[in-house]
């Protein structure tokens, strides 16, 4: 099994890990009903997608 002979420094462990910082998840808005959503999903608030009505979300209650 490979094993390192010397100890990497601090600056080259940081600049290896300078891509791992998380970005924040692109959003757009809803064209029905403007409430921000994430890019080619469907919408949570009115379950429309593309103009189409693709989940009904009036739950039938007894």
């Amino acid at each position: 099994m490979a094993v390192p002979k010397r100890r990497h420094s601090r600056s080259r462990t940081r600049l290896r890990r300078s891509h791992d910082a998380l970005s924040a998840p692109a959003l757009s808005l809803c064209s029905e009903c403007g409430e921000p959503k994430e890019p080619h999903r469907l919408c949570g608030s009115c379950g429309k997608y593309n103009k189409r009505e693709v989940f009904s979300l009036e739950a039938e209650v007894e």
